[in-house]
């Protein structure tokens, strides 16, 4: 375990770790980024809700097509329409400007990450902690996705790092007053020395967790001020005082952060007569709070037991360390690390809908914690049951090799002899750190883990998932409609998933089988696009209206939205 230690100290130094972060978060979230289509759903209908704040000059309303998106606040949808007017057209189907903001908030989190955590527990655990982010599974798909979850990290690293600051400089500071006494049976120790020295922020700082604060409710509501208040709660019970909170100035900060979010929500409310914030509550927060939204339920402790596959490949240390985590909560880095991870955790835990992203905002503190005990040697990590984990943790990284071959020929266009030695390169480097943890050496280890993700999301993002061909209907239908032309709006039968309107246009209409048959006889040098269950109502509807129709071609694939087989066939009327 020595040798890498020298080495972190090396990496660590000046700029060189900021660097060496921006080089790494390039390689593993930019391949893909322009190869893969347009996501269904909530990717898709960001996108296109962008694109006509772009198209139409709106940018308060937030609008699928006719319809109010009362979803989420205009924050990222800001982002992206800044993204795609210094960058491209909203008539461009390119996807990658949209996704942009999503890369750079990734990278700024995986930055922060390192910048906060080398002041509370140096500067070879934040290295390995912003490694072990970068590479988390979660973190890298929501990079490569244009929706609010990587912004909504970049602030949320923000706002926590600056409270932790505060809080670990002013208990330090009355620690060193008191002698060092004074804080409970667990003893107020530090996770390393680094902890004690950290300089007490001032105005400043307490101004931008304010602005952050704001920001972020313009991002996505109240989700960063909740985690905020819950590490707060948590801290004041476990202390006993929150008398730290003061240098924050929590009667005027709220007050800057209203400033910042108040004004778009009060400028959306007039323009939607207040329909705006009534259905956001009513229609999206409520509705996720009180049940399942969407389907998208799970039962609490789900994602605990998903821990192993949303933060792989860092879960190989992940187990090891919270079972030691927990007996450090005396020590000050420790204690307000576990108040932001285990409240939110627990929060997302509670609440009936379940994504798997909710819980990317506590994956930072994880990788703070993992790797500031890996960097301390403890014994969990040489334990015998670790060890017995070390190999089952293997077993995700041997799945996504098969998956690597296996997709393509079950959704793609069939074998490629190039997924075998990709898919070994996966299995190589799952096994290299496996074998580092169980021959006791956690450091290189937890160095080569940064390998397994390199080996592994460059070859989905930008190799297999772009691939497979049956997946991705609505980017065949809409190959199929530019080679044709349409003369007019697109209609579409049985099929109505928002990639279809970010790739067709913003004027594609939606309707049954006979529907379609109307649209046609009304524009007649117009498409239809039919799914299999509409095609016999689309029949019956074109004998009525005596229309000649001619099938141009068949897209046949998986609909992954609805899980379900669908076989769409673009339809016009026959030329005289």
């Amino acid at each position: 375990m020595s040798l890498p230690l020298p080495l972190l100290d090396r990496l660590t130094g000046g700029a060189r770790p900021y660097l060496l972060l921006t080089l790494f978060s390039l390689m593993l979230f930019l391949p893909g980024l322009a190869d893969l289509p347009p996501l269904d759903r909530d990717e898709s209908r960001f996108m296109q809700a962008t694109r006509q704040m772009l198209e139409t000059g709106d940018f308060i309303r937030i609008q699928f097509q006719g319809e109010m998106r009362a979803k989420k606040p205009a924050g990222a949808y800001w982002l992206q329409a800044a993204s795609v007017g210094a960058l491209s057209h909203p008539a461009s189907t390119q996807a990658w400007p949209y996704r942009l903001p999503s890369l750079l908030a990734a990278w700024a989190a995986v930055l922060m990450t390192f910048g906060f955590g080398r002041a509370l527990v140096g500067e070879r655990p934040a290295l390995l902690a912003a490694v072990l982010l970068a590479s988390s599974t979660m973190l890298a798909s929501e990079a490569h996705q244009a929706k609010t979850d990587a912004v909504l990290l970049a602030l949320v690293v923000a706002a926590q790092g600056i409270l932790a600051r505060f809080y670990v400089a002013a208990r330090a500071r009355d620690m060193a007053g008191a002698g060092g006494g004074g804080c409970g049976g667990g003893g107020c120790g530090t996770a390393v020395p680094a902890a004690l020295a950290v300089a007490m922020p001032g105005v400043g700082e307490a101004l931008l967790f304010w602005l952050v604060q704001g920001a972020a409710i313009l991002v996505k509501g109240p989700v960063v001020p909740v985690i905020s208040l819950l590490t707060v709660a948590a801290l004041g019970i476990a202390d006993r005082s929150v008398r730290w909170l003061v240098p924050l100035k929590p009667m005027l900060g709220p007050l800057v952060a209203a400033a910042i979010a108040a004004p778009w929500f009060a400028a959306v409310s007039q323009a939607t007569g207040g329909a705006f914030v009534g259905e956001a509550v009513k229609g999206d927060l409520l509705p996720k709070l009180l049940g399942a939204h969407e389907s998208h339920g799970g039962f609490p402790g789900l994602y605990l037991l998903l821990a192993s596959v949303l933060f792989w490949p860092g879960s190989l240390l992940l187990w090891p360390a919270l079972t030691r985590a927990w007996q450090q909560r005396g020590r000050l880095v420790f204690r307000v690390l576990l108040a932001w991870a285990v409240p939110t955790w627990v929060m997302f835990e509670l609440i009936p809908t379940k994504l798997p992203h909710y819980v990317l905002p506590a994956f930072p503190a994880l990788a703070l914690m993992v790797a500031a005990l890996v960097c301390e040697g403890l014994d969990s990590f040489r334990h015998r049951a670790a060890r017995l984990w070390y190999g089952l943790w293997c077993v995700v990284g041997l799945v996504l090799a098969g998956l690597v071959v296996a997709l393509p020929i079950k959704l793609g266009g069939g074998f490629h002899w190039l997924s075998v030695p990709a898919a070994a390169g996966i299995v190589l480097a799952t096994l290299l750190p496996a074998v580092l943890a169980i021959g006791g050496r956690p450091v290189p280890a937890a160095l080569a883990l940064g390998l397994t993700a390199l080996a592994t999301y460059p070859v989905l993002f930008h190799g297999v998932l772009p691939s497979l061909e049956r997946m991705f209907l609505s980017r065949g239908v809409a190959r199929v409609v530019g080679l044709i032309g349409s003369d007019g709006p697109v209609v579409a039968a049985g099929f109505s998933e928002p990639s279809l309107v970010f790739l067709l246009g913003t004027d594609t209409a939606f309707g049954d089988g006979a529907a379609a048959a109307d649209h046609l006889a009304a524009h007649r040098r117009t498409l239809a696009v039919v799914e299999g269950r509409q095609q016999a109502a689309f029949d019956r509807r074109a004998a009525e209206l005596g229309l000649a129709v001619e099938s141009f071609a068949s897209v046949a694939g998986i609909n992954y939205s609805r899980g379900k087989p669908a076989v769409l066939t673009v339809i016009g009327i026959t030329a005289p």
